[in-house]
């Protein structure tokens, strides 16, 4: 394991913040100490050189007034053109010159001299400056004690104190900000930990500002809303099931009751095909639920190129013995890249469905479009593949358009029509439409129900001209079998 993972986020922040800010109030600390002994240095500098200039105008005039230096720390001499030392303070007084190097074109000169004349372990910045007398130039050096690099001992205490300080504090606060900022997360980290099946409408507590941790917490109950309706959809679903596979369970389980009660009035034939009839609901109801189950997995399908006139064509042929009049119009080329199986099943359904709800005709178009707005541009970069399935019943009203895409939902006409309809097939043949990439609603029509799906052209076909005459048109009567 890591060391980045053996601390909690809180102690992670705290030592970043301690390092840091140790750091810079070490950096800052030094840097002042620094500047305050530049500065100091500078200064006595200064005044080396002014207590030096002072007695070389002494010593020019030949009027040198005692004592040389009011500092006690500070160290003069005077040294003739002969190098012998004429003049000094007292402390230097029967010592030999102080320093060996002269201002040469300069009108002074520093250096800075350890031992020697001065102490031993002292370091003094020593400055030389001529004067000017009648046969040389003589040279007076001034001293003094070079200032520690800590300046003071109080200054420095002053300023490394106040440097441990600040380091602390901004240790402090940073682990209080850290400590505060993560408290939300604590709040909806404990809120999620009590949120199980029995829950699903609880939610995490968003906290106040406009920063990531409240764009987290609205995402979490974002995502649990999503989950919410998952399961109740689910849930739902299940019990939706139920209630379909028991209906047909119940009347096939009442017939074998009857026969065996009364096996003498039995007639073999028509129980076995009132118990066929309960067995092909049962067999269309699972197969309708292994499919969405299938789509809810979001299993892949085939990549096939599949064009959509021939494929209504095929179905058509194959439909003998329609109870409808059936009328297309299918233009060819309308290419797309898609599951042909899934495909199929999509047009059976819509099939089946117009054909269940169609008073005398059916009229299937297929036709080939190009994008619309920007949505359809992104969805359909190429142009769109049109299928409209059209019958002429009751229809269906605007407001319950949405609502019969639901999983077995089945209006009050569709009940009255179809009492054996699974209330699957339009859920179904959206799924497909929406997992191959296109889309299926239902439209505005004169009279009926106008279901019109829309899917992604192949990037290879051509959107046709106007006014293009490439047409297959034709119709079909009940119980034709002619091939379309």
């Amino acid at each position: 394991m890591s060391v980045r993972h053996c601390f909690s986020l809180i102690t992670r922040i705290t030592l970043f913040a301690s390092v840091t800010a140790t750091l810079l109030c070490t950096l800052v600390a030094t840097l002042l100490m620094v500047a305050i002994h530049r500065f100091g240095t500078e200064s006595l500098t200064a005044e080396i050189v002014a207590d030096g200039g002072r007695v070389a105008m002494q010593v020019e005039r030949d009027r040198v007034a005692y004592p040389l230096a009011q500092n006690p720390f500070r160290h003069i001499q005077v040294v003739d053109s002969q190098g012998r030392v004429v003049i000094s303070t007292p402390r230097l007084r029967d010592k030999p010159r102080m320093a060996a190097f002269t201002p040469a074109n300069k009108a002074t000169a520093k250096s800075v001299v350890c031992g020697g004349v001065f102490p031993s372990g002292e370091c003094d910045i020593v400055i030389a400056q001529w004067a000017y007398r009648e046969g040389g130039n003589w040279i007076v050096y001034s001293a003094s004690p070079a200032i520690s690099p800590w300046v003071d001992p109080l200054l420095a205490a002053l300023v490394g104190g106040t440097a441990v300080m600040l380091a602390a504090v901004i240790t402090y606060l940073g682990r209080r900000i850290a400590t505060a900022s993560l408290k939300p997360v604590t709040a909806i980290r404990a809120e999620l930990d009590e949120i199980n099946e029995t829950s699903l409408s609880r939610r995490a507590p968003v906290p106040l500002g406009d920063d990531e941790i409240h764009d987290l917490a609205v995402s979490v109950n974002h995502t649990l809303s999503r989950l919410q309706a998952a399961v109740e959809q689910q849930r739902q679903f299940a019990s939706d099931a139920s209630h379909d596979l028991r209906s047909p369970i119940a009347a096939i389980r009442a017939e074998v009751e009857d026969a065996l009660l009364a096996p003498q009035e039995t007639n073999v034939t028509k129980l076995g095909r009132t118990i066929l009839g309960g067995l092909e609901r049962l067999q269309a109801i699972v197969q309708d639920l292994l499919t969405i189950a299938r789509l809810d997995a979001g299993s892949p399908g085939a990549h096939d190129t599949i064009d959509l006139a021939e494929l209504v064509a095929a179905e058509c042929r194959m439909r003998h013995h329609m109870r409808n009049r059936c009328e297309f119009s299918l233009e060819l080329g309308a290419v797309v890249i898609g599951d042909r199986l899934r495909i199929g099943r999509l047009l059976t359904n819509l099939i089946d469905n117009a054909e269940r709800h169609a008073d005398s005709s059916i009229v299937i178009n297929v036709r080939r479009a190009p994008s619309g707005g920007r949505d359809d541009g992104r969805r359909f970069p190429h142009g769109a593949a049109v299928l409209e399935v059209i019958d002429d019943g009751p229809g269906i009203d605007p407001d319950k358009r949405e609502l019969v895409f639901q999983r077995f939902i089945r209006l009050d006409t569709a009940r009255g029509k179809d009492a054996g309809g699974t209330g699957l097939g339009l859920p179904i043949a959206r799924q497909i439409a929406e997992t191959s990439g296109g889309t299926l609603r239902i439209e505005d029509s004169p009279r009926g129900a106008r279901f019109v799906l829309r899917l992604p052209l192949h990037e290879n076909t051509a959107l046709p001209p106007p006014g293009d005459p490439g047409l297959s048109s034709g119709s079909a009567s009940p119980g034709a079998h002619e091939a379309m």
